[in-house]
């Protein structure tokens, strides 16, 4: 009872911090950081009431050291909300009480209890990774040079972490109690109110009867609950309770049964407009609008789910499964007016979000209201419709739809203590980056391990992604990974003379994450969905994963053809040929993985499909190939100052830099200004040229503020080589109907083998 109480306070917390109540009564408004207390000590007073002490413990009671711990943690995390305005005031000095660090202790105790409740909410890799940053900002001077740093002394390292606005108390936990918390909340009250059996329903409704359609209704079930759960493993043991048994009684094995429902489960993270709360922080990281990062994740997402429809529709083929019996599929058009209700909050939301473009808290926030008025009405008309409307029927259902809403919030509380302990721990390793300096000491660690090739970098970030993913939440993970590789990857991405946009990289980060769900050995996904087919969870990890290849390809094509995120598309019929000639490659690539498409597919057929496959998803590398965008010119001619490159177009410089870990290449862009004729290297970059004994031209002068400057360069860097960007080239998308074309030519042969397969197979006349 106790923990109901202070779930459902949690929640009304939140929706008071949320509405503007406390800015119209002028009652109780709390400031950010305070708020964020607050929050936080609600999930540690929860945590430690909840989780026990060992995993081998459970049931009973409370112990009363678990009583103390929680009262002392939630009282660090609430100290932000009663001592800010000291903090504040003292500027980052701690207050000590006659000889007692008071808000050093207070600090240190609740970094620790922090930690522990990360233990037992999450699990022990996260806290591993935790106090490996702690120990490096203490000892960071006896780190090896490349990352080494002063050291922080205890006192500052407390005072930064768990008493500024910065570490724990910092971005990840901000945007956990504007957003995710609520969003969590409107999940939870969907669900109570039975939206997730509708989608259900609706989804048997809509393609039960086609071959393998349990198959297909999992996809679209687990999509529609993704969308509002953003949980691999909620989904799983939501609906896959059900989808699952269906599956194998068409005649499903139990191993694909389960991985079919865990990709489409995963993928729930990438799918607008939760996306595992992943959204609302790659917001906050970067700096642009949620609607920005909704509009970028479209499209992707959408093609994740429609290659997942296509492999159940692949895999059924070839076991030749048919749909469900007619009289067990419910009628589509009385099971969608039936739940109509469920839908008009998801409509309210988006409409506030993507036409009106609210804030993402108060969207969410007059979506919460609606759903809550529609529980109480859908109570209310279903009395009315079975009592006569008599005033204690309609009393009764008024109480039945309150505590609907009352448990619908306590759910919603209990499914955020985990998500806000892990972001809070986060926090420790986003404060350890940014007092340390390791942000920008990791470009120089990141180029001793791969060089100058940006393509190990981003294959070193993907182990990197799904290895810790094996052990800490889709959204701890990303803003591990983010906050240490997100800037390295771009900055070596334009040394690499490619242009890759922040928000291109925060999704290549997110999606690896999540595939972590579905990656052997620990697959915590999987492992759900086999204790409901009763298959090996193993083996279900690795179908899962095979499944999920294609969701592994997006991110490395968006990376290379941002066209995918809707970056650099000029108007509707451009998008509408990106996205059709994606879908095209991405059944492409599913028929690839799966090797069917109409009939077993050949080896020479695969290698078609690869072909047509990166023609459709990478037009532009093949046009660069018949039409190079730069061509070289004569480096002589550019050192002396006799080259007049047309104003407005872009010059490349190729540059090595000898470091202590071998040379580096790199490649600077610059456009050429307007005023720019026939000038020197100095006159127009602001960089002067020295020949060397070798033959080398060596840097030894930059103009202060100078585009070379500005770009990076720095002096003793050795200009190798120069291009020039070439103007009139033909469009990329010439290159889309020879892609095509090789499509429909494995489609034709594929097509005709099955004809003549099952003529075959036809009985004689």
């Amino acid at each position: 009872m106790l923990v109901s109480v202070l779930c459902f306070a949690w929640s009304v917390y939140q929706l008071w911090i949320a509405s503007p109540l406390p800015f119209m009564l002028d009652f109780a408004v709390i400031g950010d950081v305070p708020a964020r207390g607050i929050h936080l000590a609600f999930a540690l007073l929860l945590c430690f009431l909840i989780f026990p002490l060992t995993r081998g413990r459970g049931g009973g009671r409370v112990p009363l050291y678990d009583v103390a711990l929680a009262l002392l943690a939630s009282g660090a995390a609430f100290y932000l909300f009663l001592g800010w305005s000291g903090l504040v005031s003292r500027q980052g000095v701690l207050y000590v009480w006659n000889g007692i660090p008071v808000e050093a202790i207070l600090g240190g105790v609740g970094i620790l209890l922090l930690l522990d409740a990360t233990r037992r909410a999450i699990g022990i890799p996260l806290v591993i990774v935790c106090a490996v940053f702690l120990v490096y900002s203490i000892f960071g001077q006896s780190m090896p040079d490349i990352v080494s740093h002063k050291g922080l002394s205890l006192n500052r390292l407390i005072g930064y972490q768990w008493l500024t606005g910065e570490a724990v108390f910092g971005i990840p936990i901000s945007v956990s109690v504007s957003f995710v918390f609520l969003f969590v909340l409107f999940g939870a009250l969907l669900d109570k109110a039975g939206a997730g059996q509708y989608f259900l329903a609706l989804s048997f409704a809509m393609v039960g009867r086609f071959s393998g359609g349990p198959a297909k209704a999992a996809i679209l079930a687990s999509g529609m609950t993704g969308m509002i759960s953003g949980s691999s493993i909620a989904n799983v043991v939501t609906t896959g309770t059900f989808t699952i048994p269906v599956m194998r009684r068409i005649g499903m094995p139990a191993v694909k049964a389960g991985a079919i429902e865990v990709a489409a489960s995963t993928n729930g993270q990438v799918m607008p407009p939760i996306m595992g709360a992943a959204a609302f922080i790659i917001a906050e990281f970067i700096g642009i609008s949620y609607f920005d990062v909704v509009v970028a994740a479209a499209i992707p997402a959408v093609l994740s789910y429609v290659a997942l429809l296509y492999i159940s529709h692949l895999e059924a083929q070839k076991l030749g499964l048919a749909g469900l019996p007619r009289a067990e599929i419910p009628p589509l058009r009385e099971t969608f007016l039936g739940g109509l209700h469920h839908l008009i909050p998801i409509v309210i939301l988006v409409y506030l979000l993507i036409v009106e473009r609210w804030s993402a808290h108060s969207a969410v926030f007059y979506s919460i209201l609606s759903l809550m008025v529609i529980i109480v009405a859908r109570r209310v008309a279903a009395s009315a419709r079975g009592a006569g409307g008599e005033a204690g029927g309609l009393g009764e259902a008024v109480r039945d739809g309150f505590t609907e809403i009352y448990l619908g919030m306590g759910a919603g509380a209990r499914n955020m203590i985990g998500i806000a302990v892990a972001v809070a721990a986060a926090g420790i390793i986003v404060g350890s980056v940014s007092s340390t300096g390791l942000n920008n000491a990791m470009v120089g660690v990141v180029e001793a391990i791969a060089g100058s090739n940006v393509f190990i970098l981003l294959g070193l970030t993907a182990v990197l992604c799904i290895v810790l993913g094996m052990g800490l939440p889709t959204t701890a993970n990303y803003l591990v990974v983010a906050s240490l590789l997100g800037g390295v990857l771009v900055e070596l991405g334009s040394a690499a003379g490619l242009v890759l946009p922040l928000i291109a990289v925060h999704l290549y980060v997110l999606y690896y994450g999540l595939l972590a769900d579905s990656t052997p050995p620990v697959c915590l996904a999987a492992f759900a969905a086999s204790a409901i087919s009763r298959a090996d969870p193993l083996k279900t990890g690795v179908q899962s994963f095979l499944y999920d290849i294609r969701t592994a390809i997006l991110p490395l094509v968006f990376l290379f053809n941002t066209e995918l995120l809707l970056i650099g598309v000029e108007s509707v019929w451009h998008g509408t040929l990106v996205v059709v000639m994606s879908l095209l490659a991405i059944l492409a690539f599913s028929a690839l993985t799966q090797g069917w498409m109409f009939v077993k597919v050949r080896w020479f057929e695969g290698v078609l499909l690869a072909l047509a496959c990166f023609m459709l998803f990478r037009p532009g590398f093949f046009m660069d190939r018949i039409a190079p965008p730069f061509e070289p010119v004569g480096f002589e001619a550019f050192v002396a100052g006799e080259f007049d490159p047309e104003p407005g177009r872009h010059v490349r410089l190729h540059v090595t830099r000898e470091t202590d870990y071998g040379e580096r290449y790199k490649l600077y862009r610059f456009e050429v200004p307007e005023d720019v004729a026939a000038a020197s290297p100095a006159e127009t970059f602001g960089l002067a040229l020295e020949r060397e004994e070798d033959g080398r031209h060596a840097g030894v002068d930059l103009a202060f503020n100078g585009m070379a400057e500005r770009a990076g360069l720095d002096w003793g860097d050795y200009v190798t080589g120069v291009d020039v960007e070439q103007g009139d080239l033909p469009p990329k998308e010439l290159i889309y109907p020879v892609g095509v074309a090789v499509l429909a030519l494995v489609g034709l042969s594929q097509y005709r083998r099955r004809r003549r397969h099952r003529a075959g197979a036809a009985p004689a006349p």
